[in-house]
């Protein structure tokens, strides 16, 4: 991860098709957060997936929230991405989720 600088944009996954199209794609899996990703042109696109079993409204855009932010710290080769958080995720701080996401996203294969 890198601190402060340039954050890279990231797009955002929309339509059902494109997150269908991510079922094919390599997957990891963290406590905290699974993750589906495809190669991509250039770019990244981002869809995350917060269900209710993490909590109320509040606390499931803070959780998407925090997963965007991490997102846009790590240098991500172009891909279409898919963050789906667990129920265990509300509890966890910034730190925690950040290094559950760099995990997954070591297991899936995406960053080294």
């Amino acid at each position: 991860m890198t601190q402060g600088g340039a954050k890279a944009p990231l797009g955002s996954l929309k339509g059902d098709r494109a997150f269908q199209r991510l079922r094919k794609g390599r997957s990891g899996r963290g406590r905290l957060v699974s993750v589906r990703w495809l190669p991509r042109t250039e770019g990244v696109a981002v869809g995350i997936v917060v269900s209710k079993k993490v909590g109320k409204a509040v606390v499931r855009n803070k959780v998407r929230r925090r997963i965007r932010e991490i997102l846009k710290r790590l240098h991500l080769p172009p891909a279409d991405l898919l963050v789906i958080a667990q129920p265990e995720a509300r509890e966890a701080g910034f730190v925690e989720l950040a290094r559950d996401l760099f995990l997954a996203l070591k297991r899936s294969g995406l960053v080294q």
